[in-house]
């Protein structure tokens, strides 16, 4: 990332435009770590431009701008930093990979659901373990792992993925997120969802095998337009040859392997089915076309609502059925609440009209300025968080002195943990100041998005797709009264909005 993206490299450049910081120089401790690729041309000038020396160590002192040698070198060394860091990454994948083709290594995060984490031992690392960590291993949770029996029995009798979770809702029983809330704080917790089941259904870890990889992670760029504004981390399914799988079974099984194949055989016919009806029908004009697809939330619920074609209009709904018994929305949840496209698409596009108009981009301008909430680089929470991990640290090392562990083995881990609690307790005497985006910006990114009047007049169903795709529109719809919230949010600005009721 580049540094204006980074917490605390935002926060120095932030700092370098205050006359009264109190320093005059930067002593950078590892160049290769400080800038990536290009970096380096793009932060020095900056330096230099505020009358901020930078000192590093791979040039044995002070940075010389009008040095060729200097610039030639710290290009090299942000060539260096992309090799090594692509490098690091194929070891500690290749690593993983191993622990978990050998031994079944449990490689963290949340367990999957019918499973808790237990304690499986002293840690592997013997530093690790004379840090105190202890190896974590998969068991079965007696309380949950019936359902997860139950998904795969009706999915193989014929039920699909909605179908499976409409009946676990009437049936009362606690979806994932509801059960374990502490690890799925991201999630409402408000009900089982088709999705749910279909990735309960997909997972092979139920057959009692250990797997690695089956997601990955890729880069791309946030704008591809300027490629100094760095990359930006995606997810997206690995390939079969990609995915390691223990050699022998690493924790008790919930499901057979015959079950989970006959599962995974099932969903592969269903999706040939799904994919040869939708290439005959490429051919032919769709026949619905969801203009505000994910973008309305029922102002009950929290919920999207969904596409609900009917003979003579499109109308989104949000039906109560999708939410778990029992909980609190459903006393002020009607059956299900309807909003028709039509009404809403008329509004929203002459609110948009109005907001856009050559006339009111002044006004607009100023009203996303004042409607951004500042970007506090680094807070107070952040550097209690780090103290608190330091002091943890701090305090497995005690422990495990006391338990006979050589003092001398823990010297340099000691160190640098009393150096991060140093450091954490100094942040919190620092207040950051808000980063908010200019006004330039806003403008550019206004300018970016085109003539949005035009593209309204037309009022092509996939222009106008484009275009709510563009400005991030959202919407609220309140049932009563029958009013919505919608928010815009250009490309390129930052937690800023424009807000108005249709």
């Amino acid at each position: 990332m580049p540094w204006e993206r980074r917490d605390e490299a935002s926060r120095l450049l932030a700092a370098l435009k205050n006359p009264h910081r109190g320093w005059s120089a930067v002593v950078v401790g590892e160049g290769t770590r400080c800038w990536f690729g290009n970096q380096f041309s793009l932060i020095a000038p900056r330096f230099e431009a505020y009358g901020v020396d930078l000192w590093v160590p791979e040039l044995g002192g002070k940075y010389n701008p009008r040095n060729p040698s200097h610039k030639m070198l710290m290009s090299v060394l942000g060539g260096m930093s992309e090799s090594e860091r692509q490098h690091v990454q194929a070891r500690v994948r290749a690593a993983m990979d191993t622990q978990v083709l050998n031994e079944g290594r449990h490689q963290g995060g949340r367990a999957p659901y019918g499973y808790v984490t237990v304690d499986g031992g002293p840690h592997p690392n013997p530093r690790k373990s004379a840090e105190g960590y202890r190896l974590r291993v998969l068991a079965i949770d007696d309380e949950s792992a019936w359902v997860v029996q139950r998904i795969f029995a009706e999915y193989l009798s014929g039920m699909g993925d909605r179908a499976i979770a409409n009946g676990l809702n009437r049936d009362r029983i606690l979806c994932p997120s509801a059960r374990r809330p502490d690890q799925n704080k991201h999630r409402p917790g408000d009900g089982w969802q088709g999705g749910t089941v279909r990735a309960i259904v997909e997972n092979p870890r139920y057959t009692g095998y250990a797997f690695f990889g089956r997601s990955t992670k890729f880069e791309t760029l946030l704008d591809p337009d300027d490629v100094s504004a760095g990359h930006v981390v995606r997810f997206r399914k690995a390939s079969p040859d990609r995915v390691v799988r223990s050699r022998n079974p690493a924790h008790p099984k919930i499901v057979e392997i015959e079950d989970f194949t006959a599962a995974q055989l099932l969903r592969k016919s269903k999706g040939s089915l799904r994919s040869a009806r939708k290439t005959e029908r490429s051919g032919r004009a769709l026949k619905h076309r969801y203009l505000f697809r994910g973008r309305i939330r029922c102002d009950i619920c929290g919920r999207k609502m969904e596409g609900s074609p009917r003979k003579k209009a499109m109308y989104y709904r949000c039906p109560a059925r999708t939410l778990a018994p029992g909980s609190p929305v459903l006393t002020s949840h009607p059956g299900a609440v309807y909003l028709r496209e039509g009404a809403l698409q008329d509004a929203v596009n002459g609110w948009l009209g109005h907001v856009f108009d050559r006339k009111n981009r002044d006004r607009t301008v100023a009203a996303l300025m004042d409607s951004q909430e500042p970007v506090i680089q680094i807070g107070r929470d952040a550097a209690k968080k780090r103290l608190a991990e330091a002091e943890a640290k701090l305090t497995r090392f005690q422990n495990a002195i006391m338990a006979g562990v050589d003092p001398a083995a823990l010297v340099e881990a000691i160190n640098e943990a009393q150096a991060e609690r140093l450091a954490s307790r100094a942040a919190l005497d620092n207040v950051p100041a808000p980063v908010e985006v200019d006004v330039a910006e806003i403008y550019a990114a206004i300018d970016l998005i085109g003539d949005v009047s035009a593209a309204l007049r037309g009022s092509a169903p996939a222009r106008l797709e484009e275009l709510y795709e563009a400005i991030d529109l959202q919407v609220r719809y309140k049932q009563n009264p029958h009013e919505a919230d919608v928010s815009i949010n250009p490309v390129g600005v930052n937690n800023a909005r424009v807000r108005g009721g249709t």
